[in-house]
């Protein structure tokens, strides 16, 4: 078994914290490496993970305040035509601003995939407030390709359902959490998009979860 590093490597302040690029499994506060994954792993329903749930010291209060539990496959993925981007509201609990997803159109960028179990994307929709704060949505346009090229056909993602987590415009612009830091982004005025954007389909909530205990 290999270890490819511990939490401490990857911290999760500030937001979104600091994240390895590459794929991991993580387990007992530090990710291993993919070799080590549950048989089956590729069967699990597929998350894209753009904010902090790329963050192995995130994954950990996951599983201390949350109850997730069990190995976490984490795999890095090339993302096209999306991006991670700053919501127009700031977290009540720090007062930082949480990353949200919308549509660009010819922009690439690198992110993470999850391969979930049922429990831990119910896990997932109560930290995201799925149906209140973000919706769970099945992407329907974006390229999602792992590093050994494959391409992903059925992924999920959280988006912005209040205008909290809606995109903010600031001159009518987002603006790309790649391109601004935390400390910078927090003090941003502008206003809510009106949408992410994104061409997908809402997934019901708890329904996903409901299918995926069902097969």
């Amino acid at each position: 078994m290999v270890k490819l590093f511990t939490d401490a490597d990857f911290p999760a302040h500030p937001y979104p914290g600091a994240r390895p690029g590459h794929s991991f499994v993580h387990f007992d506060g530090a990710g291993h490496s993919l070799d080590t994954a549950p048989e089956g792993w590729r069967e699990r329903q597929a998350v894209l993970a753009y904010g902090s749930n790329a963050c192995p010291s995130k994954i950990t209060w996951l599983r201390e305040n949350m109850g997730l539990a069990g190995p976490v496959v984490v795999c890095h993925a090339r993302c096209t035509d999306l991006a991670a981007v700053w919501a127009s509201g700031l977290r009540f609990r720090d007062g930082q601003r949480p990353a949200t997803l919308a549509a660009a159109p010819g922009v690439v960028e690198e992110h993470a995939v999850w391969f979930a179990t049922p429990d831990q994307l119910a896990v997932l929709d109560k930290c995201e407030g799925n149906g209140m704060r973000y919706n769970l949505v099945r992407l329907t346009a974006p390229a999602i390709t792992l590093d050994d090229g494959t391409v992903l056909d059925d992924v999920v993602a959280y988006v912005g359902a209040a205008d909290i987590r809606l995109p903010i415009l600031v001159d009518g612009r987002h603006i790309r959490v790649a391109d601004l830091e935390q400390r910078r982004a927090a003090a941003l005025e502008g206003i809510p998009a009106e949408t992410h954007g994104l061409d997908c389909t809402l997934v019901e909530a708890g329904t996903l979860v409901k299918e995926a205990s069902r097969d």
